[in-house]
Parts: structure tokens; sequence; C-alpha cells
């Protein structure tokens, strides 16, 4: 207790209530560490819900004593980042979110026990509306979706019937293509009996029309595809040239603009040709006919009656003849061609290039631009002439200009690669980063600036004051040195009147400050050697 005590008195107060202060706060900042890292990272577990659904997943999070947190105007929720999955999954087997639609799932909640057949159309309804939201909202590009279904009901004794219709209302991320809105059509088309792509409306969220739906978009649809797979050929054309080029003149160094001109036009072509030189005989038929005529016996006849003429002057006349009748019939050659030109082929095709020169840098920083040479320019138009398959026949077009671009290679913005790379960290991973940094940082500070000269300055012991005799009591024959002891002088040499223990002091203290500025030079030579010695005197003192 004594001993206690006596540290106590040593150490004093001041120091004792400064310890006791560092202690706090150490103990404070380690238990800020130790529940920061018990903390769960939280991550968005749905977001964009309605108030429905928002309501309903925090009750079965409450059943399953799950933590949460709601951003937002309650349109977001976050849980344990390592929880999601399982979350997800829970809450799909119980329904949820809804998305605040209604799907087949009514008909287990109502009791078809005395529901008419109008209640049970409406449900009808309702269930492929909501089932039909639902598959909408499964698509990426697609924030949320209301559908309305038109029905109409053939009455009865009466023939025609009215075609079925759809309405949709979309919530998007950036813009539809022209493709994925047919696509969309096509799938609720597909779903209601009866009903045609064409009368399926679409609307985004901005009041733009997508597709009217009136049922007379043939020709509109038409001309929609055939825009699409011509800007479709073009980019691909272009995509093709870019990549080729950069691998010769770099990266983003190369600009390809194609244009194509495509016929659409389907055409059918039927051709007959007869070779009269290739004749073959199909058919050879030879007839032989001989007549035989005599005279009139007592017959009136013309020459009879004829004045001058004798009663048998024609008597006894006979005339005889033969005839012989040949048909052949030939068989000529026939060659019968039908061609069938599809639509989509290219008529003419146009290809701009613009590629940059080659930048050299001096030893003093400046870059200097070369332009290419009229060799790399025919070089680059040869390949790029054999890369979109070039015809002089059709009047293709292709140019190929050097240029000086206006940000040059070492100005691009970095991070702007879209491969993704070892160092595309998320922004949870950055936030994480620097709490660790700034966590580390304020350690280190409080080891090395609070705590190590503290801890230093309470265990050297304190030095007392050295409390010299009376010089009657030494004499003129001595001083006194840093022990104690008496330390005679010769009394011839009585001109340095400094302590013998001062001038000791001085000496250690010029030795101690030769030792500081030789592990000064030591450090400032070897930083590695010594970040490793001062590691391992932490490690020691912890």
């Amino acid at each position: 207790m004594d001993n206690f005590t006596q540290l106590m008195n040593r150490i004093g107060l001041p120091r004792l209530a400064a310890m006791a202060t560092v202690a706090v706060l150490m103990l404070g900042f380690f238990a800020f560490l130790v529940m920061r890292a018990q903390t769960p990272n939280l991550a968005p577990l749905y977001t964009g819900l309605s108030l429905e659904d928002s309501s309903s997943i925090i009750s079965e999070l409450q059943t399953l004593n799950v933590p949460y947190e709601l951003r937002g105007e309650g349109d977001t929720i976050l849980v344990p980042r390592d929880q999601i999955t399982t979350l997800r999954m829970t809450l799909a087997g119980s329904g949820l979110p809804q998305r605040g639609q209604v799907g087949y799932e009514i008909f287990d909640q109502q009791s078809t026990l005395g529901a008419t057949s109008f209640v049970q159309n409406i449900n009808n309804v309702r269930a492929l509306e909501g089932e039909l939201a639902r598959t909408i909202n499964s698509l990426t590009r697609i924030k949320s979706a209301r559908v309305h279904l038109v029905l109409p009901e053939r009455e009865l004794f009466r023939r025609e019937r009215k075609d079925p219709s759809a309405s949709i209302v979309l919530s998007v991320r950036g813009e539809l293509s022209s493709s994925e809105i047919r696509a969309i059509q096509h799938m609720v088309a597909s779903a209601i009996e009866g009903m045609t792509p064409s009368h399926v409306a679409v609307v985004d969220d901005q009041g733009n029309l997508l597709a009217s739906g009136s049922g007379d978009e043939g020709e509109g649809a038409l001309s929609g595809q055939s825009a699409e797979r011509r800007l479709n050929y073009e980019n691909r054309l272009r995509t093709r040239v870019e990549d080729m080029l950069s691998n010769i003149v770099g990266v983003g160094r190369a600009r390809v603009e194609v244009s194509a001109e495509i016929d659409f036009n389907r055409s059918t072509t039927t051709q007959e040709t007869f070779d009269p030189e290739s004749q073959v005989v199909r058919s050879s038929q030879i007839r032989e006919t001989e007549n035989l005529t005599a005279g009139a016996n007592g017959q009136v006849t013309v020459a009879n009656e004829l004045p001058g003429a004798s009663a048998n002057g024609g008597a006894g006349g006979t005339e005889q003849g033969t005839s012989t009748e040949e048909v052949t019939n030939y068989e000529i050659s026939k060659t019968t061609q039908t061609a069938v030109t599809e639509a989509g082929q290219v008529k003419r095709l146009s290809v701009a290039v613009v590629v940059d020169g080659t930048y050299v840098e001096d030893g003093a920083g400046n870059v200097t631009y070369t332009p290419r040479s009229a060799e790399d320019v025919t070089q680059i138009l040869t390949l790029v002439r054999s890369a979109v398959g070039y015809s002089e026949t059709r009047g293709d077009s292709v140019e190929v200009v050097n240029l000086q671009f206006a940000e040059r290679p070492e100005l691009a913005t970095p991070g702007t690669d879209a491969s993704g790379g070892l160092f595309d960290f998320t922004r949870d991973d950055l936030m994480n980063g620097a709490q660790m940094a700034v966590t580390l940082l304020i350690a280190l500070a409080l080891v090395f600036f609070v705590m190590r000269p503290l801890l230093k300055k309470v265990l050297t012991p304190e030095i007392k004051p050295l409390s010299l005799p009376p010089a009657a009591e030494v004499g003129h024959q001595g001083v006194l040195g840093p022990n104690g002891q008496i330390i005679t002088a010769p009394p011839e040499e009585p001109r340095d009147k400094t302590p013998a223990w001062v001038s000791n002091a001085k000496s250690m203290g010029e030795t101690q400050l030769q030792t500081l500025k030789m592990v000064g030079e030591l450090v400032e030579e070897n930083p590695k050697q010594a970040g490793l010695i001062v590691r391992d005197w932490l490690g020691s003192a912890a």
C-alpha cells in the first residue's frame, strides 16, 4: 500500500487525470469500433415499393426478427446484406411484394360460394391484368407497369365480335427501343385469346405514345422494322471497323460513321427461255392417199349437155392419183427461271473514317502531334474497304481522313473504361474503405501522439536537482561531481568556474544530439528498414 501511495505521489495528480482521460477516450473509441463492426452492413432489399407492399414487408420482417431500415418515403427497405437472398425467397413464398397488383391469388382469397358470374368475370380480368403487369415488371428496363384489358363479350345470336384490346402504362429506365415495345405488345397479345399486337397501346410515364394500338399499324410497323434493321446493320459495321482500328491506332483514336441505303422491296421474277437450236423430234406421221376416178355411163353430166357434145362423149374416161402427207412434231428445249429477291439488299454503302495522328513525348513532358503518313492512310483505307465489303459497281464510298482530335490521349477522363478491372470498386466498397482508413488514422494518432508520450513520461523517473554543499564544507581544493563525490582540482587553475557535473551533462547532451542526428540520417537512407524496426517496437510494446 505504501508503494502504491508512493507511486501515486510520484506520478502526480495532473498525470493521473490525463491518464484517466486518455483511458476513457481509448475505451470509448474501441467500443465504437466494436459496435461498428457488429452493426450489420445494410443493403436495399426492394426499391420503388408502394405503401401497401412496404407495410406488408415490414410486418413480415418484424415477425422474422430481422433488423431493417426505411429510406426515402418508405419505398426502399434496407436489410443486412448477407440475408437478402434468403429474405427475398421467404417473402416470395408469401406473395410479396405484390407491386400493387393482384394476380391469380385473388381466387384463393375469396370464396366462390355465392359469387355471381359478373363478379367472377371481374376477378378474372383483374387477375389477368395483375399477372401481365408482374410479367412486364420482370423486364430489366421496366420499373413499373399497369395493364388495362378490354375483353368484349359476344352477344347471343350475333355473328360479329369485337376484338379485345389492351392499354399499358410503363415507367421505364432510360428509353425503350422499338423492338422492346413490339416485344411487350406481342407478349400481351399472346396471353389474351383473339388479341392482336396492333390492338395493344403502350404509353410511358411521361405521356409519350410508344404504340397507338389503333389496329392499322401495318405500314407503320413495317417502316419501323425497316429503320431498325438499317440501324442495326450500320451499327454492326461501325463496331466491326472501330474494333479493328483500335488495335492499330489505339482505343478511342478512330471514329467511324456508316450510312447504308437498303432496298426493302421484295420481288419475284419468272423467265422462260426457248432454244431453237436444241430441237428434238418428238413424233413423226406419214399418210399416203391413192385416188381413182372412172367416166360416167349414160349419166347426165354437164359435159353431155353442152352444145355440140356427143351423147356419150365422156364415156369410158378414167382418172388416177396418189398423195403422200408427212407430219413431224419437234420438241424445243425450254428453260424456266424464278428469281426471288428478298428485302434487305444493300443498294449503296457510305463509310467515313477519321483517325487521329501519333503523339510523341519528349523528356520535359511536352507532347508533339505528328500526322500519319499517306501510306498509313492508304493501308487503313484498304482494310476498311475489305471489312465493310466495298463494291465499286454498287457505287459504294469509303473515305479515310487523318485529323487531330480535340482531346489528346493523356487528357482522357480516367475511369471511363467500360470493361471491369481489378480496381472497379462499388460505392459500398469505397465507403467501407474510407471508414477503415479513418479508423486506422485515428488509432495511430492516439498511439503515437497521446499514449506513447504519456507512458514514456510516466515511466521515466524524475531527476531531483542536485544541491551543492557550501563552499566552506567542500573547500577550495575540490568540486562536487554528479554522483555526489568530491573531485579535487588543482589549485593552480582556477580559471574555469563551471562545475564539473555541468560540463559532464553538456558533453552527454552533445553525444545524444550526435546520436539522434546519426539515427535521423540512417532513417532517411533506409526508410523501409526503419519502418520494420518501429513495427517491431510497437509489437513488443503491445
